[in-house]
């Protein structure tokens, strides 16, 4: 059964809260967070990205970029930019894109829930990553930024969240500056709290959507702070970690596509000669193509699109992960075509979330940056979640959630 607990978030006030929200650490570099909270102190990112406050040569695992961000932390807390609240809430924060609005609801995930595999992941992390996010939890004491979970829609507490949405008004609300609608609830309501805990413990399981290094992070902290405690109860505050939580239904996966530095030797002939022994290819011309199916993919090479459908024989319907088309894709082209073998660590391929567009994989090919483009059919959430039961790991970049949750509108203390 699943917990989500009630806590006392740390929130901007009211007229700060489009100030405080930045976007998530991992989906912009050193130099886009420099410019993104340039004259802007409020911004998260002088705490989750803190080397921006330091000399533009530092290294990001500097021991004084983490010092930096319990610097800015303590100075947020100092300045009543950052405010806890009275007693435990849960929260409700929503997001708009293209109309269309998705509404999680905001509480604490439980470290036994993830060390005991109730919490399903689909990824797997890279130890760096998950050290560097350790770090931070560590100096800061607290999960700066939420997670983002999914699990299988419960009409109750979708009807909870439909009502409590039309009788409030919004904490927060407001449009950032790339077009994505953010609105924020706060549930004061004991009898509805409770009742929202209830039904969660109905839940066999919730999932990882985005943001694996952090929820792994969180949970690994939590389960260190534990066993440094000699007096642990379990229901001290780091046993607990910020998570938001989606119904599957609401949510929507992005294709994550593939650009590739060089044919590996071949030509254009070749390839196309090549592909054709797995894929009927069809020459689709300069208009852009987008992939209509599962095991259809479109490819960008030389100025011209086609549309690539696996043949039979390629994939295996009846295993989660052999279904996939990012598998067809690393079996039947990126190993044995290409030589690439590590998704994860090989620099002649890079990835691209679906949001760019199809004109960015154009674009980095016509610029020579890149030979080739691969856009795939988006895996869906069903999918995501038979893999994850399945106890299986997806390929590496196959799934990119839009829009991101905005960090900063809401901050879990670990005491």
């Amino acid at each position: 059964m699943a917990v989500l607990k009630p806590f006392k978030g740390l929130r901007p006030p009211k007229d700060l809260a489009e100030k405080v929200a930045s976007r998530p650490y991992d989906v912009l570099n050193s130099r886009e967070a420099r410019e993104e909270a340039k004259g802007n102190p409020y911004s998260l990112l002088h705490i989750i990205k803190p080397e921006i406050d330091l000399p533009e040569e530092i290294s990001l695992y500097d021991e004084s970029v983490y010092q930096k961000a319990k610097e800015n932390f303590e100075k947020f807390k100092a300045n009543g930019w950052l405010k806890p609240d009275d007693e435990e809430y849960l929260y409700i924060y929503a997001q708009t894109m293209n109309g269309k609005t998705q509404y999680g609801i905001v509480g604490c995930a439980s470290v036994d829930d993830y060390l005991n595999n109730v919490i399903k992941k689909h990824e797997l992390t890279r130890k760096d990553k998950e050290e560097d996010r350790m770090k931070h939890v560590r100096v800061t004491n607290a999960n700066m930024e939420p997670v983002f979970f999914t699990y299988p829609a419960l009409p109750e507490v979708d009807q909870i969240v439909a009502d409590f949405v039309k009788n409030h008004e919004p904490e927060y609300n407001f449009t950032a500056e790339d077009g994505f609608g953010h609105h924020f609830w706060v549930i004061k309501d004991k009898d509805l709290i409770n009742r929202i805990v209830e039904l969660f413990a109905t839940l066999p399981s919730t999932y990882v959507a985005d943001g694996h290094h952090r929820t792994a992070a969180a949970a690994l902290v939590g389960a260190e702070k534990r066993k440094a405690n000699p007096n642990h109860t379990g229901k001290e505050e780091y046993n607990y970690f910020l998570a938001v939580h989606f119904p599957a239904d609401q949510l929507t996966i992005i294709d994550y596509n593939r650009v590739i530095k060089d044919l590996n030797g071949m030509t254009k002939e070749e390839l196309l000669e090549k592909l054709a022994h797995s894929f009927n290819i069809r020459e689709v011309g300069e208009e852009a193509y987008r992939p209509q199916s599962l095991h259809n993919f479109s490819m960008y090479l030389d100025g011209k699109w086609y549309s690539l459908t696996a043949k039979n024989g390629t994939y295996d319907d009846n295993d989660p992960i052999g279904v996939l088309d990012v598998t067809i894709l690393t079996n039947e082209v990126l190993e044995p075509l290409f030589g690439i073998k590590d998704l994860r660590t090989d620099k002649r391929i890079d990835f691209v979330g679906g949001i760019r567009g199809l004109g960015e994989l154009k674009k980095r090919v016509d610029s020579g940056e890149m030979a080739v483009a691969f856009a795939l059919y988006p895996v869906s959430m069903d999918q995501l979640i038979r893999i994850a039961d399945s106890g299986k790991i997806m390929p590496p970049k196959t799934t990119w959630f839009e829009p991101k949750l905005r960090s900063g509108l809401i901050v879990h203390e670990l005491d």
